[in-house]
């Protein structure tokens, strides 16, 4: 046994130096896109960490967060620099307005159409002008390009967006994610597109601590009483001006917070959610918002059978905390299974393994086998993730049985549209449920496996979550509460609504529809459907309903609910006609989106003939995830390569040592006798 394990260990060790110098030997377009640690070193002269801290600024008036977000880039170097910023946003964010500051000088950024944005940017920063443009890679990671830092420049970039907080089971929850976690890539550098690039960046290894500040600031109002409002995620100050309006921060003995997503939740008094109709006018247009609660769900004997195909990320990025939260959730779903289903389970890392060529009856027996499988997991390797999906759509299926195809990731990939894509071509009688594990979840993947697979995403941040969330999800799946919605506008003249059709009703979260409307405040709306007790039907009148100011961000989230439906998750974006509609959407309604930019110039020379250096702000690994997320050896520089070269040695030494302790000649003599 002994020898087994040092020749498994030994080998182990040959494959990574081998791999490490595969990868060292490859240069320029044929290194793999992947991100690299950071190496501290080098020209002492030149800053490499620009971005000082940044503030956040939130504030939610019923269901509606406005957030602003202040990062200050400093030089403290003796050089000019470039930086660069690769920076997490929610998904749902509506992106409208972006300031910079250099000294007294305010710029207000302009929204154009992505590449003038990246020209006029290229042009000013050549011109030795000091500008940023803000640029959307994904719709949950964005990039911050600030030209001509001088040595001593203090540069503000402040940006503003606004998103809907939709209760789930009756509690809010606000989420701003803090950081961007790595995402694993196949492609090659020469190969990958513009909007590929970004997954090449520098992190700092597991344990430093970020040269950067993170705080937070939330001001919650509602309109009834505040209750069990708790953060997840960090430790936090609350300060209570009355019974529905507190203001939250971060605790200070809570360390350094940037590392993970900042989490609130909160309830309302009685249960109760502020579902209804929410009306603003505006100079152009009027729009409206209509939040419509779910009856109550069916009893759990008239729930069918289906059959689950559970897929784990085993990959690197998974190893210790993230998997051990995985495994638990694994057992609290797998483990509440009913005699009635049948399931299966596929690990997958670099490649992909399933527990059985078909789903298996979910009995005491096969139960009990699948979390022995789960549970002798430790993470390793890279994430594919698309094989393994393609692996459980062919798996065979039982006749007139409903399948649900289960993700538990992190979503630390980087080819997010193609497993959309997988799951659009293969929706009938399968739906998508995720569960995002860990405390920089990749949202914008694990949302969008949901929002293409019409199923539901959850969040798994620690342990503790893991059976709530499973608890959620077998609500979710037990049937939909309304069916057959409709709805007819009587009186009220209601044009442009996201979504243009109405989804069937679960059990999770209120139907929500964005719309505008034309004439007077007059009319009333009315929904209906079959529900659980059979017909369904609620009627809102208008007339009651005041137009708001506060209300304000209406027009920002239709928009933004438009851009969603044509971009992030949908087929569109690709094609000319809905790059031009979601390029004219974000130019009307000064938007961030995958088609335009935010540049802003101050239109002075500051830096005439000194030539600037590029710098990547190096991030932070996301809190409890290893240094086995990250795996490209090829972008390491000198002083790493000396640290390859003593592992190199440490492992010859190995060798030698296992020689000695295997070879009878040499156990248990003197050295002289061995020598002779």
């Amino acid at each position: 046994m002994m020898h087994r394990k040092w020749t498994v260990f030994l080998l182990s060790g040959l494959s990574v130096f081998l791999a490490a110098a595969a990868a060292w030997g490859e240069s320029g377009e044929d290194r793999t896109l992947a991100p690299f640690f950071f190496v501290d070193g080098g020209d002492t002269a030149l800053e490499r960490f620009p971005l000082k801290e940044t503030e956040v600024s939130v504030a939610v008036a019923g269901v509606i967060a406005d957030v602003t977000v202040v990062q200050k880039y400093a030089n403290e170097g003796e050089r000019p620099i470039h930086g660069r910023y690769v920076f997490p946003a929610s998904t749902r964010a509506a992106v409208h307005g972006v300031r910079m500051t250099v000294g007294e000088n305010v710029v207000t950024a302009k929204i154009r159409e992505k590449e003038t944005a990246k020209r006029e940017f290229i042009r000013a920063r050549d011109e030795g002008k000091s500008a940023s443009l803000l640029e959307q890679q994904r719709p949950n990671v964005f990039t911050m390009n600030v030209a001509n830092i001088l040595p001593g420049d203090e540069i503000l970039v402040e940006l503003r967006y606004t998103e809907l907080l939709v209760p789930e089971e009756g509690t809010y929850e606000f989420v701003f994610p803090a950081v961007v976690g790595p995402r694993y890539s196949n492609l090659r550098e020469g190969e990958a597109p513009e909007s590929d690039r970004w997954v090449k960046n520098p992190y700092l290894a597991e344990g430093t601590e970020p040269r950067t500040s993170f705080r937070i600031g939330v001001a919650l109002s509602t309109a009834l009483p505040l209750r069990d409002l708790a953060s997840p995620s960090h430790r936090i100050d609350v300060s209570w001006r009355s019974p529905s309006l507190a203001d939250v921060r971060l605790d200070p003995s809570g360390g350094f917070g940037g590392n993970r997503d900042f989490i609130l939740r909160y309830r309302l008094s009685g249960e109760a959610v502020q579902s209804g109709l929410l009306l603003f006018e505006g100079e152009a247009e009027k729009f409206f918002l209509l939040l419509v609660e779910p009856p109550e769900r069916v009893a759990a004997k008239d729930i069918p059978g289906r059959e689950y195909v559970f897929l784990l990320d085993v990959s690197g990025s998974m190893h210790g905390f993230p998997l051990d939260t995985a495994k638990r959730l694994m057992k609290d779903l797998i483990g509440e299974l009913r005699d009635t289903d049948r399931f299966n389970v596929i690990l997958f890392s670099g490649a992909s393994a399933a527990m059985a060529p078909r789903s298996l009856p979910a009995t005491g027996e096969n139960i009990e086998g699948a979390l022995r499988l789960v549970e002798e997991q430790r993470g390793g390797g890279g994430t594919e993730l698309a094989p393994a999906l393609v692996r459980a759509l062919t798996l065979p299926r039982e006749a007139g049985t409903a399948r649900s195809v289960i993700v538990v990731s992190d979503g630390y990939i980087a080819a997010e549209r193609e497993i959309f894509e997988i799951i659009r071509q293969n929706l009938e009688g399968t739906n998508f449920f995720s569960f995002g594990i860990g405390s920089g979840v990749n949202r914008f993947l694990m949302e969008g496996i949901a929002r293409a697979g019409a199923g539901e995403p959850f969040i798994v941040t620690n342990p503790r979550e893991a059976r709530p969330a499973a608890e959620r999800f077998r609500k979710y799946v037990s049937s939909p509460l309304l069916v057959n919605t409709a709805v007819e506008f009587r009186g009220f003249d209601a044009r442009d609504m996201e979504p243009p059709g109405l989804p069937d009703l679960f059990a999770s979260r209120p139907l929500v529809l964005f719309g505008k409307w034309r004439g007077d405040r007059k009319g009333e709306i009315v929904l209906s459907g079959t529900g659980p007790a059979g017909p369904f039907h609620r009627v809102f009148p208008v007339a009651e309903t005041e137009s708001l100011p506060e209300n304000g961000g209406l027009p920002y989230l239709w928009a933004r609910a438009r851009i969603a439906r044509l971009s992030d998750y949908g087929e569109g974006g690709r094609d000319g006609a809905s790059r031009r509609e979601i390029t004219e959407l974000g130019l009307s309604w000064n938007l961030l989106t995958a088609c335009t930019s935010f540049v802003a110039v101050l239109e002075t020379v500051r830096n005439p003939g000194t030539a600037a250096v590029p710098v990547d702000q190096p991030l932070p690994l996301p809190l409890h995830v290893s240094n086995l997320a990250v795996g490209n050896f090829s972008a390491v520089s000198e002083p790493g390569l000396a640290l390859l070269a003593a592992l190199l040695l440490l492992w010859v030494l190995l060798v030698v040592f296992y020689r000695h302790c295997r070879n009878p000649f040499w156990r248990g003599k003197p050295w002289k006798k061995s020598l002779r």
